[in-house]
């Protein structure tokens, strides 16, 4: 940044200062000042097109002020400026903002404009609020003045529209916005505002004819005609919602037959928000967002990604082929549901070792020859670092069956029951010898085989290649539980295991539901409860051996793990 002092002829108002266009500012409180000492503060500029030609970012009332002086015909020297540098748009922005803060907090609109520019430059929801001193909730708040019509906008800017009615018009569709705009432009009609407003947004929501995407005549239940407009009503909400979600889903598969490498189906009510996205083409690896209002508009947003994933998509990692810079898709599980299913597949897998002391034997062998995290020995801790998770695991009939065995094992060595057996709890080594050698093969066996149980390491890859060779059914020692669906988060995964439980129509019927009204039509089902069919031995696809997943950009580590080494294995 440059000082420099410059004539007043040489400046003007740039259009990135958030108070270009309005009308001349007051300068009653600063013009006495400027008229005796000029203008003491520096104005903060770029250049305009030319070396000696500036605009003002910030210091637009020193400015006027200035003119005012010469228009009085004082004496205005060369104005003290900083320069900034060419082409730093949302800096000047910023600038701008940060001054005009500091002086008198802008209203609402002009906020949301000057976010959404710098936003455009580059600066994300958190940049802003930290800048700001505001919260990012604050910063969302102004920017959902953007899913505004530029009619209300316009209204809220001239305070003719109340705060608390432009913040529940925020939350409607456009179609909602367009029939409130109408009852406010209408003179001899009252337009909801306030509270009443929310109530006529979400309260008892009607469901009209026109937002279906079925065709009316294959609708079988009643329709209610509104005697004072020009639109008839679904009486049977449940029906109503049956037949659009499944054109919703069939949509949805459609735009995956056609190449789209992703459709997201946005639960009922939930906004669509352009801002936050950008527009990427299909080819790209721009997704398909549906969003579903609570009245039953539909809405295809085609070709977008999270501006995340967009400017992820465009600064791949140093190295990088074209090939290997593709969009960056979320893994279809948490870190935290990843370890869920490694501990209860260690845990079926350690179950079967138990019975086959020959396959310990050979598992012993891999892990001397070629080592492994725990190969000291020692046991394996089975620690989720969640509470949920480890409660689920203390609790798995494989667990409590190898308590059991471990107890006799350690009563075998004359050991106590608090004992561990890969560590020596006895007077010396020797005495744990002396003690082995009085025991027959067998019983050696048997211990070694609840030792090498103990130690095989959760997650790798000896646990994936026992439980295929094993043929391991974990159906017969797991179910899924609460601390399970905690952790099951992507909705589409959901959606699947819906269909894989209830049927390819229910899943579809219910493709726009909550998470969680999915995944109790699960539990419905798995239990035989609410009218659902009772489903024996279902597993998820993570919990099967050979493990398989739910999306093709899976991320999935076992599966990872599985292809990698199947092929020793003759898989």
């Amino acid at each position: 940044m440059e000082l420099a002092n410059i004539e007043l002829n040489n400046l003007s108002v740039s259009a990135q200062n958030m108070r270009h266009g309005k009308r001349a500012p007051d300068i009653s409180d600063i013009l006495p000042s400027v008229r005796k000492r000029g203008v003491l503060v520096p104005m903060l500029v770029r250049p305009n097109g030319s070396p000696t030609s500036f605009e003002i970012v910030a210091g637009r009332r020193r400015f006027f002020a200035a003119q005012a002086v010469r228009a009085e015909g004082g004496s205005i020297g060369p104005l003290p400026c900083a320069i900034l540098q060419e082409g730093d748009d949302a800096d000047a922005l910023e600038a701008s903002l940060i001054e005009n803060i500091h002086r008198l907090d802008p209203d609402d609109m002009s906020q949301f404009e000057t976010f959404a520019k710098l936003i455009r430059g580059g600066k994300t929801p958190e940049d802003i609020a930290a800048t700001f001193g505001l919260t990012p909730r604050q910063v969302h708040q102004r920017m959902a003045l953007g899913n505004l019509l530029p009619k209300i906008r316009e209204a809220y800017r001239r305070e003719d529209i109340d705060a608390e009615t432009v913040r529940h018009l925020t939350m409607a569709t456009k179609k909602q916005q367009q029939e409130w705009l109408k009852l406010y432009e209408n003179e001899s009609q009252s337009a909801p505002t306030g509270h009443q407003l929310k109530q006529w947004l979400f309260g008892g929501a009607t469901l009209a004819t026109s937002v279906a995407l079925f065709p009316i005549a294959d609708y079988p239940g009643l329709m209610v005609a509104d005697l004072f407009g020009d639109n008839s009503y679904f009486q049977d909400a449940d029906l109503f919602w049956e037949m659009q979600n499944e054109v919703i889903a069939a949509r949805r598969d459609a735009y995956l037959a056609a190449g789209w490498p992703e459709v997201v189906i946005l639960d009922q009510g939930q906004l669509f928000e352009s801002w936050a996205h950008e527009k990427t083409p299909k080819k790209k690896g721009g997704k398909v967002f549906v969003a579903v209002s609570q009245r039953g508009e539909v809405t295809f947003h085609e070709g977008y990604l999270s501006r995340k994933e967009a400017r992820r998509k465009t600064a791949p990692e140093v190295g990088a082929s074209k090939a290997e810079s593709g969009p960056a898709t979320a893994p279809e599980v948490s870190a935290a549901l990843q370890t869920y299913i490694d501990c209860h597949r260690h845990l079926a897998v350690r179950a079967a070792v138990l019975e086959r002391p020959g396959v310990a034997l050979r598992l012993i062998a891999a892990h001397a020859m070629c080592g492994s995290r725990l190969w000291k020995v020692t046991p394996e801790p089975q620690r989720a670092g969640r509470n949920e998770t480890d409660a689920s695991v203390q609790a798995s009939p494989s667990q409590i069956a190898f308590i059991a065995r471990k107890k006799e094992t350690l009563a075998l060595l004359d050991l106590p029951e608090e004992a561990g057996l890969t560590a020596c709890h006895a007077d010396s080594p020797a005495a744990i010898f002396a003690r082995l050698l009085t025991l027959s093969d067998g019983d050696v066996r048997r211990v070694l085989t609840v030792i090498m149980a103990d130690s095989l390491e959760a997650g790798g890859e000896l646990v994936e290649a026992a439980g295929v060779h094993l043929g391991v059914d974990m159906a017969k020692t797991w179910t899924p539980d609460d601390a399970f669906f905690e952790l099951v988060r992507d909705k589409a995964v959901v959606s699947a295991m819906v269909a894989e439980v209830a049927g390819k129509s229910v899943a579809n019927a219910n493709v726009s539901a909550t998470g969680k009204v999915q995944k109790q039509i699960i539990r419905d089902c798995l239990t035989g409860t609410n009218g659902r069919v009772k489903v024996e031995g279902w597993l998820p696809r993570w919990m099967q051996f050979p493990v398989r997943s739910y999306r093709k950009d899976s991320g999935l580590k076992t599966l990872d793990i599985w292809k990698r080494m199947k092929r020793h294995l003759g898989g």
